[in-house]
């Protein structure tokens, strides 16, 4: 027998066991065991809470999502697994997919990729956030010694100023509020500063926050003529900006940046698959392991959903929470 999570209510999630799924060879089709998923904390809690806004639910289905927003529904876009049903070149692959929490998924070839063999399991399951990283950084390239800032060190800004990172910056800053999570970054080489320590005058402001000070202080710092990128999603929210002021004064502008098509600028040449096989391969980066703040078999997710959407010391101290199966 398999098993799949579902949302069935409001704060409430389930195991179903459903019969094991096969692969259809003929159709081109992998069965694909799952190694280990994980929770993406801020679209699962409005997943977890009923909170998708109904105008955009079909911009939010996962490509693999059973159901439909509100409930039931099954959701997730972390998985790693191997493949042991399917063509015989693809027997034994380790990969990563845009997959719910369920034990099997039977998928076509173009719906998974190949792991690369340097990078571990758990970590693979990043691939979702560096690719939005990547996606940030497409949107709105930083040039050479461009002076950059990010606000937010959850697992998307951290994942993005870990790309960014490698670049011929002037300068590079993290802000983020918890002291403990400044602490990590600077351990991975980066710069961290409290929100209210932020180097003026950046050209190009980060903005994974979710909040609305978060916001505003992207405005504040960011240079004359300077632009924001906002890669929070506020759901149903509809958080104040401050456009009053020297906004117009200083020419800003704030430019929207969402992972689900590839960015402006590299949409005509680059498809969805070209951007995962790129986010998988700057995975071999062992500092990304920082991001694995902890784990859980599978059987616990109801739990683990729970806690991490909640005003709990998981959520606060979560960047990516594994689910082992």
């Amino acid at each position: 027998m398999g098993w799949q999570y579902w949302t069935e209510s409001a704060g409430t999630g389930t195991w179903r066991e459903v019969p094991e799924p096969h692969a259809d060879i003929n159709a081109h089709e992998l069965r694909v065991r799952t190694v280990a998923t994980a929770v993406s904390r801020g679209t699962e809690t409005l997943v977890h809470t009923g909170n998708v806004p109904e105008s955009i639910a079909h911009l939010m289905r996962a490509p693999q999502q059973l159901g439909d927003f509100p409930f039931p529904v099954s959701y997730g876009y972390l998985g790693v697994g191997v493949v042991d049903e399917g063509p015989a070149d693809w027997l034994g692959a380790r990969v990563f997919g845009l997959l719910p929490h369920h034990t099997h998924h039977v998928v076509t070839t173009e719906d998974v990729q190949r792991i690369p063999d340097d990078v571990p399991d758990h970590r693979a399951l990043l691939a979702g956030a560096a690719e939005t990283g990547l996606n940030i950084l497409w949107q709105e390239s930083p040039r050479i010694a461009d002076r950059v800032a990010i606000i937010g060190a959850g697992m998307i800004g951290t994942s993005t100023a870990l790309l960014a990172s490698g670049m011929a910056l002037d300068r590079l800053e993290i802000l983020e509020t918890n002291p403990d999570r400044r602490q990590l970054l600077t351990s991975l080489g980066l710069t961290a500063v409290d929100p209210s320590e932020a180097s003026p005058d950046n050209d190009i402001v980060i903005h994974t926050s979710g909040t609305e000070p978060g916001l505003a202080r992207a405005l504040e710092i960011a240079g004359d003529d300077g632009t924001v990128v906002e890669a929070s999603w506020f759901g149903s929210r509809a958080p104040s900006v401050p456009l009053g002021a020297d906004f117009h004064a200083r020419r800003l502008s704030i430019v929207a940046s969402q992972v689900g098509q590839v960015a402006e600028g590299r949409r005509a040449r680059r498809t969805r698959a070209e951007r995962l096989q790129t986010a998988l391969r700057t995975l071999r980066d062992e500092r990304f392991d920082a991001l694995l703040t902890g784990q859980s078999p599978h059987q616990e997710l109801p739990e683990v959903m729970d806690e991490i959407t909640g005003d709990t010391d998981l959520a606060r101290t979560t960047l990516c929470h594994i689910l082992t199966y």
